[in-house]
Formats: structure tokens, C-alpha cells, sequence
């Protein structure tokens, strides 16, 4: 190649280099405005420990949505996620290395870690938001012997019945709003040979878990939040007559062969396939949490026009007005520095919880923030019952009871109760002696 045409192609090698430099130059990234964070302060080079059982995705999501709180208040929230999170953090608390904040996924351990004094009340701007926003049953939640600690995040609704807006229209049914509605909405179905109620219990080492929602939904809908929170504390017992005759009413539910068709079979069908056959009619509702809309294959359509949807689990007793069983987490504080407090009224807040909202696949029960705001329908017909006002909304009593309760003989003896037909005074029987002395 000649000089000439070497320059020559190196000029233009170079014109074009800088016309591609200056076309994908980027602009400038645009200001964060941070006016709707003047109220948390400057903390400019402090780090926030934030310790959780949640992990990627949802992980990822908190980052994204927090990134302009972080970047107006100089602090910087370190996400410590573990999938031990609940055996790693009394250890930690034990150790003198606790967190700056945790996220409690159930009352009954924040309660635990309350006795050892590191807990520290809610700040003032917390209790406020909690205040403004929830209400006061999800407060009393974070609270422990009167005193608050804890605010709301996350929250799931338990009370749903999943089932076909295909199949319904396709049968002539429509979505009953009582208890009477229901149970003749099921004898229809009987009467056409379908399946009114998918069921399964099986979950593995787990099994049996479904069954305790099921009976928590009764003892709320029967008897109300009061009778509801002193069984979770053993001041009623397992053998109290009205726990037996809400089991009564679950018998006559889910354990009604005309409605579910085998009942022992639903010991060994595991929770997750339990509602597999909803879109097709093979079987017509499931009550299950809202989380269940991920166990349904991509092709199934959620909407209320859909191939899958759910509704509210009607009540049973109309004294109870709008009984929900409910889980979620709450965060607590185990130090007392600006930032901590900062961070910890940000997450309470409804600017963060709008924002993680539409990110799409959370719910929260806090009020401040707008049905539209939500993408997804279920999240969204689950936050019109969380965060209504008028709801006697509980969570859900195994995970307040003693895990050997809770997570251990309830499971055994419903599992029992459904697989080999154990009597319900034997099962409460068995129960009442299993709670721990002390």
C-alpha cells in the first residue's frame, strides 16, 4: 500500500473513530431529585446493614428502588441475604455482631430476639409512618407486650380461592362473596360430577402445612381475632371447643368426598400440583395463598377474565368483618445511629413502598399506596384486602405458635387427620400435650 493511500485510509480510519466516539457518546446522566429525600438527612460514607432470608430477584429489586435514596442521603445499604437467616441471627445477636437492621419474616422471632434486650422501640418518624399508613392490627404485629418495634414490609394475603374465570363462564357459575354462596356453588358442582375443591397437603419434610392455613382460616372466620391470638398463645387450647368446632368446619370443607373426592389422597398430592388442574375444569377452585399464582405454567393467563384468578375466601360468621390470615416480614433495629433510624423510616414509608411495587411481584399492606400502582392483578386484589382499614387481619398462627408446634406436630397430626382419618379430639388431644412447658 502507497504512503498516500495509508494516510489517506488512516484519516479516514480516524474521522470515523471520532464520528463513533461522538455518536455514542452518552448523555449526561439526569440529576436524582432528591427533594423526596430532604426528611432522612445527610449521612454522607455511612453503611447500613440490612439482613434478610430474601435473595435474587427480589433481591435486586430492593437495590434498584432504594439506589435514589442512597444516593440524595450518602448511605449505603448492605444487603445481607441468607437462606439461614433465622438460625444465623440469634447466633449473631448472641456473639455481639448483630445486624444494624433485620428483616423478621414472622412475629415469633422477633419476639425471641426482644427477650435478649438488643431490640431496640421503633424511632419516632417509624412509629409515625406505621401510624399513617397501617393499621393497627399489623402495628400490634411489630409490637411485643405493648411495645412496638417492628415495621411492616412485605405482606402476602392467605385468604384467596384460586379457580377458572374460563370455567366458571364456560358452567354458568359466578364467583360467590359468602360462605352460603360457596358451599352451594360447591353442591352444584357436585351435582355435575366436577371436583369442586382441588386439595393437597404434601410439602416434604413440610407436609401437612396447608391444612394448618386451612384451620387458622376457620378459627379466624368462626370466632374472631381474639379467640384467634390467644390460641397461637396456648391461653386457648387445642382442645378448647371452639378450635374443634372450626376443624369441624375444615372437615366439612376439605374433607367432604362429595366436594374433594378422595380425602386421603390429598395427604400425598403435594401443594404445589394440587391446583394444576383448575385452568383445565379438572378440578374448580383451590384455597391457597396469593403466592400460589407462580405455581401455574406460564401459558396459564392470571386475570379476571383469564385462565386462572382467585377470590376473596368469604367469611363464615358476619361479627367478623373481613377476616384475612396474612404473612410478611418486619423490620427491627438493633442499633441506634442516624442512618439506621434513616433507612429504617425510609422502608416504612409509601414512597418505598410505591416504588417497590411497581417493580412488580410484592404486595404490602401499607395504605399509602395506590391499587393502580400495582402491575400484577393478583398483588393488586391482594392489597385491596391488606391494606383495607376495616379488615381483621391476623397472621398466620403456626409461625407464631412454637416451631415444635407450629412447624413440627401441627404438621404430623393434621397430616394424620387427613391420611388416616384421626379423629379431631385425638389430633387436639395430641396437640395440647405436645406444647412446650415453658
Amino acid at each position: 500500500m502507497s504512503k498516500k493511500k495509508l494516510l489517506a485510509t488512516a484519516g479516514i480510519a480516524a474521522t470515523t473513530l471520532v464520528a463513533s466516539l461522538v455518536t455514542v457518546a452518552a448523555p449526561a446522566a439526569a440529576a436524582v431529585d432528591c427533594a423526596p429525600y430532604a426528611s432522612y438527612g445527610k449521612h454522607t460514607g455511612k453503611t447500613v446493614e440490612f439482613n434478610t432470608s430474601i435473595l435474587d430477584p427480589e433481591k435486586s429489586t430492593f437495590q434498584k428502588v432504594w439506589k435514589d435514596f442512597e444516593t440524595c442521603t450518602g448511605i449505603t445499604i448492605n444487603f445481607t441475604g441468607t437462606n439461614q437467616f433465622e438460625a444465623q441471627l440469634p447466633v449473631r445477636v448472641a456473639g455481639g455482631t448483630a445486624p444494624d437492621l433485620a428483616v423478621f419474616p414472622q412475629p415469633g422471632l422477633l419476639a425471641k430476639m426482644v427477650e435478649t434486650g438488643k431490640v431496640l422501640p421503633a424511632p419516632a418518624s417509624v412509629v409515625a409512618n406505621v401510624d399513617k399508613y397501617w393499621t393497627k392490627g399489623y402495628k400490634n404485629l411489630g409490637s411485643v407486650d405493648g411495645k412496638f418495634y417492628a415495621a411492616p414490609l412485605g405482606s402476602s394475603l392467605k385468604s384467596l380461592v384460586w379457580y377458572s374465570p374460563k370455567q366458571f363462564a364456560k358452567n354458568g357459575y359466578t364467583v360467590p362473596t359468602t360462605w352460603t354462596q360457596l358451599t352451594t356453588l360447591a353442591n352444584r358442582m357436585a351435582a355435575k360430577k366436577q371436583t369442586a375443591f382441588c386439595g393437597g397437603i404434601g410439602s416434604g419434610g413440610a407436609t401437612g402445612w396447608p391444612a394448618t392455613d386451612w384451620v387458622e382460616q376457620m378459627v379466624l372466620r368462626e370466632h374472631g381475632a381474639k379467640v384467634y391470638a390467644d390460641w397461637t398463645t396456648n391461653k386457648v387450647k387445642f382442645s378448647d371447643k371452639r378450635i374443634r368446632s372450626a376443624m369441624k368446619k375444615v372437615a366439612g370443607w376439605m374433607q367432604n368426598p362429595k366436594w374433594v373426592g378422595n380425602v386421603k389422597k390429598i395427604a400425598t398430592t403435594t401443594f404445589q400440583d394440587a391446583g394444576q388442574g383448575i385452568p383445565t375444569g379438572k378440578c374448580m377452585m383451590l384455597q391457597q395463598a396469593s403466592f400460589y399464582a407462580g405455581q401455574f405454567p406460564e401459558k396459564n393467563i392470571i386475570a379476571a377474565d383469564g385462565d386462572v384468578y382467585a377470590f376473596y375466601l368469604p367469611g363464615t360468621n358476619r361479627k367478623v368483618k373481613t377476616p384475612i390470615l396474612t404473612a410478611g416480614e418486619f423490620v427491627g433495629a438493633f442499633a441506634s445511629r442516624p442512618e439506621v433510624a434513616a433507612v429504617q423510616a425510609y422502608l416504612s414509608s409509601a414512597e418505598f413502598a410505591t416504588a417497590k411495587v411497581a417493580e412488580g411481584g410484592w404486595a404490602t399492606a401499607n395504605n399509602g399506596v395506590p391499587l393502580f400502582k400495582y402491575k400484577d392483578p393478583i398483588q393488586r386484589l391482594s392489597a385491596q384486602y391488606l391494606s383495607n382499614k376495616n379488615a381483621t387481619a391476623v397472621f398466620d398462627g403456626s409461625d407464631i405458635m412454637p416451631a415444635s408446634i407450629g412447624a413440627g406436630k401441627m404438621w404430623t397430626e393434621f397430616t394424620a387427620w387427613f391420611a388416616e382419618g384421626k379423629s379431631i379430639a385425638a389430633v387436639t388431644k395430641a396437640l395440647d400435650a405436645a406444647w412446650p412447658k415453658s
